[in-house]
């Protein structure tokens, strides 16, 4: 065979490999991942970590073990300050994020790569600005999300939020829904959308985000944690927490607002909790 025919082989196959990778890879690798049983110790854990998981439909309760058992297979846990991360940590963990996507696309966390994990609340050295004077303040942290694909949790504050069905707070909804919102590029509290639903979520986020304002400057009761009035991405963030944990409520003080998470998540969460 001439130089020339072995390049051109060479090439040809080079090619394929990389077309492979690109687009047929990944899809290859998690259909062989979910050939693997679902361990029955991580069941466990979804039923006693992830309330809600009991009241879905049998269908989705296997999306959901599916996507748990991709998470886990997919991203880096890392514990901090000594914590140890087991596998009741990373199912309560991927169990609570799945939930947000377990009726739209698992490729959504895609981007996320590494979760990190301290026992209790973490102190971080954070840029203040006050007018043209920027400083550094020490906050005291329950979580956070990156857009460069990280996502850190307090352990102490996913136990006594998220594995409460009813508890006002769930710390891993809430930085996942970060994450969600980033998809777009920026946290703006909209995540990608389109057409008609675009502008439907403008208009009615926007009155429910300045009514939520209104009422907190004129010190009336609060239909939503406070934090969410501190800029839009909050306002989803703490919505979606809202949504999931008392869904209820939600639906009761803001039906427009719980109309919209349901058509996004594409979930009734209130409808699960009376079946």
């Amino acid at each position: 065979m001439s130089p020339a025919f072995i390049f051109a082989i060479f090439a040809v196959a080079l090619i394929a490999l990389s077309v492979f990778y690109l687009f047929f890879y990944r899809t290859w690798r998690r259909e062989r991942e979910l050939e693997q049983p679902f361990p029955k110790a991580w069941r466990k854990h979804l039923q006693t970590a992830v309330p809600l998981y009991r009241q879905l439909p049998p269908p989705l309760q296997k999306s959901l073990r599916d996507q748990v058992q991709l998470f886990i297979a997919e991203k880096n846990f890392y514990g901090c300050d000594g914590f140890e991360v087991d596998d009741r940590v990373r199912v309560a963990i991927a169990g609570h994020a799945c939930l947000l996507t377990v009726k739209r696309s698992y490729g959504d966390y895609d981007s996320v790569r590494s979760i990190l994990v301290y026992p209790n609340v973490y102190r971080v050295q954070a840029p203040e600005r006050d007018g043209m004077v920027v400083g550094v303040s020490d906050q005291v942290r329950a979580g956070e999300a990156s857009s460069l694909g990280q996502v850190v949790l307090a352990w102490s504050e996913c136990e006594s939020g998220a594995m409460q069905r009813g508890s006002q707070h769930n710390v891993i909804l809430h930085e996942f829904a970060h994450q969600l919102d980033y998809l777009d590029g920026s946290a703006d509290g909209a995540p990608p959308l389109g057409g008609e639903q675009a502008k439907e979520w403008q208009e009615i986020m926007t009155t429910a985000y300045d009514h939520l304002r209104h009422s907190l400057r004129h010190r009336s009761t609060s239909w939503l944690d406070p934090y969410g009035a501190t800029k839009p991405a909050e306002f989803f963030a703490v919505l979606t927490e809202t949504f999931y944990q008392q869904p209820h409520h939600l639906k009761e003080q803001q039906p427009a607002v719980y109309g919209l998470l349901r058509d996004y998540y594409r979930l009734d969460p209130e409808e699960l909790a009376q079946g």
